[in-house]
């Protein structure tokens, strides 16, 4: 590797070292907010450090790895997100009794395993990031251990990423068996040579959808969602939502786009049967629940859905709508589990509908707060939802689509009734005037992380909603000739 090399993977090292330090920090003496300060100041370094990266182009370091203006946002978005979750989750485990330090240690290498999925243009990297990714999602999931659901959602997701794994493995296997080679460049090219996709490619393909599915938890491989969405705490919840999944994604949009697999209709239909199982799934499955945890689990399994018909546009507009979409739902989601985390107790998360009953009269301003983040998922006009679900549209619009922009039409209609119910719980009137917050005052010291986050998220949801065409400029001006 050369010195160049080492400049364009200065925020996978700055976050490498962090790992070091933490690690050495945590063996001389353990100190909750020392661990959270070297967590957020790593995170805003490697972020700063991608500023020098902003005209990269497309830079390949062989054979593994491609920094380029996809690989520059994706992996930006990834670390401004888990530097908003690292604040979340400092005023989440200050109140709690568990040793918190090992927290931020598995934070920053999940972080790491999703920049590296961006950037990969080699199974080896692909293999790598992912299992560096789910290992440390792994321990974060049951790291309450006192709690009744932690170990059980830890140990659902542990087989279910084991066995999602194997299936990713073996159809990495079948295609290396067809192609000859592992780059996604080279894949490229063998197939550029097949007058139609083999059987053994097209299993071999299948088989590594069913491994990226079970990560992006599209139906039908979204079993493990809502358990492991429960059990875990608010911020890891957070964390899988968002970062994990947009790493994942990244990854897929990334090799599809690189092999042209949008020119086969076997796997366009696929993808399309996914996405509207995933919408219809996930929203009508949310109907049935009162656990707000589990409603957000279903919510996102239909986010997904709606990604896909993005996705499946395969052109320039399609890349860039996913893109769009998927920073307001960043925003949202983080937005949505930081008041859940905010509201949390030390024997159990705010994830009761109870829980939010006449919120508005307790708190306000979190009431407030968390009523447009679900307005935003729901893709009411003003926020980042709707103007990220509009250009979905237009994308699906734009490659004619049809059927899958009818069905995200459909679909956003019937989230918006669960999204409404969780408002109107907490717009209730009190049912006595004695009635307290159950979760207690809000103490400054703990939260003062949590309010600051969540406002900021929330004016980014507003100022996006409003005025969309800055964040439009820069995704366009880092993918105009770098995309994948």
């Amino acid at each position: 590797m050369t010195l160049t090399d080492f400049q364009h993977l200065m925020p996978l090292l700055i976050l490498t070292f962090a790992v070091l330090v933490s690690m050495l920090v945590i063996a001389v003496g353990r100190n909750h907010k020392i661990m959270y300060v070297i967590t957020a100041v790593s995170f805003l370094a490697a972020f700063a450090s991608l500023f020098e990266l902003r005209d990269v182009g497309r830079y390949t370091i062989e054979p593994l790895l491609v920094v380029d203006g996809f690989g520059v946002f994706y992996i930006g978005m990834i670390l401004l997100t888990a530097l908003l979750i690292s604040m979340l989750s400092y005023a989440y485990f200050e109140q709690r009794e568990e040793r918190k330090e090992e927290y931020y240690l598995l934070l920053l290498m999940a972080t790491i395993g999703a920049c590296v999925l961006v950037i990969s243009k080699h199974f080896a990297s692909l293999f790598l990031g992912l299992e560096i990714l789910s290992v440390s999602l792994y321990a974060l999931i049951a790291y309450l251990r006192k709690r009744e659901r932690s170990d059980e959602a830890g140990i659902k997701y542990l087989i279910l990423a084991a066995f999602s794994s194997a299936f990713l493995l073996f159809g990495m296997a079948l295609v290396y068996a067809s192609t000859g080679t592992m780059e996604f460049a080279g894949i490229a090219a063998a197939i550029a040579g097949f007058t139609e996709l083999p059987l053994l490619l097209l299993t071999g393909f299948g088989m590594m959808i069913v491994g990226i599915g079970f990560k992006l938890s599209v139906v039908p491989f979204h079993m493990w969602a809502p358990d492991v969405y429960e059990g875990a705490p608010a911020p890891v919840t957070a964390f899988i939502a968002t970062v994990s999944k947009g790493g994942v994604l990244g990854v897929l949009i990334r090799f599809f786009m690189e092999v042209d697999g949008f020119r086969y209709p076997t796997l366009v239909l696929i993808f399309t049967i996914v996405a509207i199982a995933s919408m219809l799934a996930g929203n009508l499955l949310a109907l049935l629940q009162r656990n707000v945890k589990r409603i957000l689990a279903y919510s996102s399994i239909a986010h997904l859905g709606y990604l896909l018909v993005a996705f499946l546009a395969g052109n320039q507009m399609g890349v860039e709508a996913v893109t769009f979409y998927l920073v307001a739902y960043f925003i949202t989601t983080v937005g949505a589990f930081g008041v859940v985390a905010m509201l949390s107790d030390k024997e159990r998360d705010a994830e009761q509908l109870e829980d939010y009953r006449a919120l508005l009269w307790r708190r306000p301003w979190t009431a407030a707060v968390f009523t447009a983040m679900l307005l935003s998922l729901a893709g009411i006009p003003l926020t980042a939802g709707f103007v990220g679900k509009f250009y979905i549209l237009a994308a699906g619009v734009n490659t004619q689509l049809w059927l899958l922009v009818v069905m995200l039409a459909l679909n956003s209609v019937i989230g918006l009734f669960y999204y409404i119910r969780i408002v109107a719980v907490m717009f209730q009137q009190p049912e006595a005037e004695t009635e307290a917050d159950p979760r207690g005052k809000l103490r400054p010291s703990i939260y003062v992380a949590s309010v600051g986050t969540l406002t900021v998220l929330a004016l980014l949801l507003v100022y996006i909603g409003v005025y969309p065409s800055g964040l439009l400029q820069v995704i366009q001006g880092l993918m105009a000739t770098t995309a994948p």
